[in-house]
């Protein structure tokens, strides 16, 4: 009996200094005064946001300093609160992709206090350095800008068929391109840009062409068909090389030290301009900006990419499925993959499937946002032996219930504007030797 009372005793002193502790933990943190701007706000803001939030970039309002932030200090709560911003969208563990953007739990209660305590901007001398930037740049100041001759005139309405236009570059030498950054002159008109590379053929060139290295499905990765009235250019010289994609949302491409992209001498760079009228006419001239490595690098980086062009969406259909692949044909490393579908596009999902039919999760993009299209690039990039093959899986909205469909009692089929639809994913990848 005795031991029993005391145990009690002891249960209860225990849960006694429990409930002190937490109540005194609640009451510290009801104390604890207010985050500022300048001590506790800027350092996140800086660190995640400004790459897009400031003048000149895809962002619609600036956050570099308090006056511009603090406007916006409810709505940045509820957006990081619920998630949606940094925009990120692949569901997986974090730490799998070197590019992911996300902020910590602390660093999402440090904005949602801020914002409920009224935004209080604290003491100018707590600001941290302000990032520095290459004005009209993400990448740095390039070492070569090609730009479109002239500007491109968008009208108000109408369909508008993919342009293209060349540059030359006059590369005397081979150059191996270490970041590439696309810049649109009118991201409102610009629906998106693929950037290509084509030079002669090289005597004693030893580079495995494209072709010998990816295995298309038969069926389903058919070339798409070209649209009424569109003309597709004649190939200037050479095989075109994928260099660069830019679409709403696409980060600027910068590959790892000791990788980059080799460009050939003598080559012309080809820009595959897609442009959407949005009701008012404009202009556009898209430049894009080349940093280069100092030295050749031990890896080789390969872009390509594979889809499928043969498709029809019903109407009404809330979760259709589209699925294509792709093999290799020689041990690889798989560096990143581009999903791309358009307004109807909901989610994705890849599947490695390697030589000996063992099926693996690689890369599930549970929520797709047409606004915020990403390069997803592997922090530990994927060694993927001969034989393996990437199954690629996305699901359409073609229902009333999508705020997004331009007509949900249409079928839809592979097409190049924003209404139609599309099942690529971009690639990059390496041999390995």
């Amino acid at each position: 009996m005795q031991k029993t009372i005391a145990i009690g005793l002891s249960l209860g002193v225990l849960l006694v200094g429990a409930t002190v502790a937490l109540t005194g933990q609640a009451r510290s943190a009801e104390t604890a005064p207010a985050p500022t701007f300048s001590k506790d706000v800027a350092p996140i803001v800086y660190k995640n946001c400004v790459g897009c939030h400031r003048p000149g970039e895809s962002a619609p309002m600036s956050l570099l300093t308090y006056a511009d932030a603090r406007p916006w200090a409810r709505a940045m709560s509820r957006r990081v609160t619920e998630g949606s911003m940094p925009p990120w969208h692949a569901d997986a563990p974090t730490g799998t992709f070197e590019n992911e953007r996300g902020l910590s739990a602390d660093e999402k209660a440090v904005i949602a206090r801020w914002a409920d305590a009224g935004a209080p901007e604290g003491n100018p001398a707590d600001l941290p350095a302000r990032p520095t930037f290459v004005e009209g740049w993400s990448i740095g100041k390039p070492d070569a800008v090609f730009e479109m001759a002239e500007d491109y005139a968008v009208p108000a309405k109408g369909t508008i068929q993919y342009e293209y236009f060349t540059i030359p570059t006059n590369f005397t030498e081979a150059k191996w391109l270490q970041a590439i950054e696309v810049r649109p002159g009118n991201r409102a008109l610009v629906h998106h840009v693929l950037v290509y590379y084509q030079a002669p053929a090289e005597a004693g060139n030893a580079t495995t062409p494209i072709g010998a290295l990816l295995e298309l499905n038969a069926q389903d990765s058919r070339t798409p068909p070209t649209p009424p009235g569109a003309t597709r250019p004649r190939r200037l010289i050479g095989r075109p090389t994928l260099i660069a994609t830019y679409a709403p949302g696409t980060a600027p491409q910068a590959f790892r030290p000791g990788t980059a992209m080799r460009l050939p001498p003598g080559g012309v760079i080809e820009f595959q301009m897609h442009y959407t009228a949005n009701g008012t006419a404009g202009t556009d001239r898209t430049k894009v900006g080349l940093i280069f490595a100092k030295e050749p690098p031990a890896t080789e980086i390969r872009a390509s990419q594979f889809l499928n062009g043969q498709f029809t969406i019903p109407p009404g259909a809330a979760d259709y499925q589209v699925d294509t692949e792709v093999g290799f044909r020689q041990d690889v490393t798989l560096w990143g993959l581009f999903p791309h579908t358009h307004v109807r596009g909901k989610r994705w999902n890849y599947v490695l499937v390697l030589p000996d039919g063992t099926k693996k999760p690689l890369l599930s993009v549970a929520k797709y946002d047409f606004n915020w299209q990403t390069y997803y690039m592997f922090k530990e990039p994927l060694d993927l032996p001969k034989g393996t093959r990437i199954l690629s899986s996305a699901w359409y909205d073609n229902s009333a219930a999508n705020r997004s469909n331009p007509d949900p009692a249409i079928a839809v089929k592979w097409g190049d504007q924003t209404w139609e639809e599309m099942q690529y994913t971009g690639l990059l990848f390496s041999v390995r030797r």
